[in-house]
């Protein structure tokens, strides 16, 4: 199972980027899309969000998308 989850929801131009930006540094990941997953909807809220993306990548939870912070949690695996 990946290490790196992504929580997206449709019509997010910010959800896209922040998968097309972990496919291009070539790392796997699942992606929740909560419009549709309620089970995803649910850990979402339980992470303490209710809006997208929120990342979590090994035991950081970056919410929105920051290259920096991706890359820095990345490096961190």
């Amino acid at each position: 199972m990946p290490q790196i989850t992504v929580y997206s929801s449709n019509m997010c131009s910010t959800c896209e980027m922040m998968k097309q930006f972990l496919v291009l540094r070539g790392v796997e990941f699942e992606e929740k899309n909560v419009s549709t997953d309620l089970e995803g909807r649910s850990e979402l809220l339980s992470l303490g969000y209710d809006s997208t993306p929120v990342t979590v990548i090994g035991d950081r939870t970056l919410a929105g998308f920051d290259t920096a912070e991706i890359d820095a949690a990345l490096k961190a695996l």
